[in-house]
């Protein structure tokens, strides 16, 4: 034994003295801290239905990304006010003329960022994913890109404020910084990053999202348990923050104004390639999970394998909708019932279809039903009546109206509507009451002539199924 001291254990003394004297474990404190802060003291949609951030595995991930409108400026601010550490301990003259080469230098405290920052979105993920477990059967690997483009979103966010801050050694440089980075973000998700259109079918605005907002780290908020990013969002978001990382890299190696200029290559390249790579059409951005959305079914009831714990509970009632649906509509009634898996852009007109009684979890028609009971009138409303609003948006009016008659139509007597408050309740039956009255006056022939045009209109979206129960025909 010659008494050296193995390289391994000096690097690592090395990586502990630079975590001890760093800002490295307060940017990881800051960030897991106001990330789990943000989740559980805010109220908000992260926290309902099939879509919250402990419900599935895919959700979690998006979720988690979905903080990085905030995270990733921080990382940045707090990457810069590491690079400053030189210039304020006066210390650039003096480690310049060393023999150790400027990369070693700068290996050590970006290494203790990146392993701080990396750790810290890890124990997010993980606080999320251990209350995941308790809340679905289903688990896959498919959300383990989306979190670590997370991670390396924060790694290379860092690592350019390092290099920018070493760059420019000012104090307003770490504010200024984060301040543009948020700007970045919010440009992105407002204006820069969505194309506005109008919904063909209904006429409505909406907007979708572009090849270039992918270069933000945040993505859309989760409307879908089954929705995913595709592959190639992966790969282009990859390139681009390994740009990032690379020219945060080059600045703080860099001593020369033309040595920092080269530096700025990699960032450069990094958006062009991703851009080349990235999707254009927004259907392939945000993409359905082919696994997640395989259907598993009892008879003619389905659900996603996401949902396969729900399948037992939905199967019975599924099937009596159906038998009363066949009895009440005869060879026009629909002959399956089964988890909708369609993605529509946000303020869409939905689509549906004839044959097929779809139904979602999130719908507050499903979700409030209690008991057996209350399941079977839901999905005979939605057989019925299944609601044209635009997707994402929610109201109260003509369609909950005509559920209730062509509910009550069905099963002979009027029934309240699952997920109505009282106060919804007693308009619903102040308005469907005299209709329903006035529609089982009529002979049973025309009777059923007024409820397949109704369910004509509904099923297509272009007329109000309400006013054609009333008699007063289409919108």
């Amino acid at each position: 034994m010659n008494g050296r001291v193995p390289r391994v254990d000096v690097n690592f003394r090395v990586l502990r003295t630079e975590l001890r004297r760093s800002v490295a474990p307060w940017a990881g404190g800051v960030i897991l801290t106001s990330a789990l802060a943000f989740l559980y003291l805010v109220n908000g949609s992260w926290w309902t239905g099939t879509t919250a951030w402990t419900a599935q595995w895919t959700s979690l991930a998006l979720w988690s990304r979905s903080l990085l409108f905030y995270l990733w400026p921080l990382a940045v601010g707090f990457g810069a006010l590491q690079g400053l550490r030189d210039h304020r301990s006066r210390m650039v003259e003096l480690l310049t003329s060393t023999p150790r080469p400027a990369r070693h230098r700068a290996a050590v405290p970006a290494g203790a960022t990146a392993i701080t920052l990396a750790s810290a979105y890890a124990l997010l993920i993980l606080v999320g994913g251990v209350q995941v477990l308790a809340n679905t059967a289903y688990t896959h690997a498919g959300w383990l890109p989306i979190s670590l483009v997370g991670a390396l979103f924060l790694v290379a966010g860092a690592l350019l404020g390092m290099g920018v801050g070493r760059a420019l050694p000012s104090a307003l440089t770490p504010p200024l910084l984060a301040m543009s980075a948020f700007a970045f973000t919010a440009l992105m998700h407002l204006s820069l990053g969505r194309t506005a259109t109008t919904d063909p079918a209904g006429g409505f605005p909406i907007t979708h999202p572009n090849r270039v907002s992918l270069l933000s780290p945040e993505v859309d908020e989760v409307h879908s348990a089954l929705v995913t990013l595709s592959a190639s969002v992966h790969i282009g978001q990859t390139i681009w923050v390994l740009g990032m990382a690379t020219t945060g890299f080059a600045l703080l190696i860099a001593a020369t104004r033309r040595t920092r200029l080269l530096a700025l290559t990699p960032v450069l390249a990094g958006a062009v390639l991703a851009l080349l790579v990235l999707p254009s059409d927004p259907s392939r951005m945000y993409v359905v999970d082919r696994t997640a959305a395989e259907l598993v079914c009892d008879g003619p009831v389905c659900v996603t394998r996401t949902h396969e714990d729900r399948l037992a509970e939905l199967a019975g009632p599924g099937k009596e909708a159906l038998r009363l649906l066949r009895g009440a509509l005869g060879g026009r009634a629909p002959v399956s019932a089964r988890e909708n898996t369609a993605v529509q852009a946000e303020g869409s007109t939905p689509k549906w279809s004839r044959t097929t009684v779809l139904f979602d979890f999130d719908d507050d028609l499903v979700t409030a039903a209690k008991g057996r009971d209350q399941l079977t009138w839901s999905l005979l409303a939605k057989g019925l009546v299944p609601g044209c609003t635009p997707t994402g948006w929610s109201s109260f009016g003509d369609d909950q109206y005509a559920q209730a008659v062509a509910l009550g139509w069905v099963l002979g007597e009027l029934k309240p509507l699952p997920g109505l408050t009282a106060g919804m309740r007693e308009d619903a039956d102040a308005k469907a009451r005299p209709v329903w009255n006035k529609l089982m006056a009529l002979p049973r022939g025309e009777q059923v002539s007024r409820i397949n045009a109704m369910r004509g209109a509904a099923l297509a979206c272009t007329g109000d199924p309400f006013e054609v129960l009333s008699g007063r025909g289409a919108r």
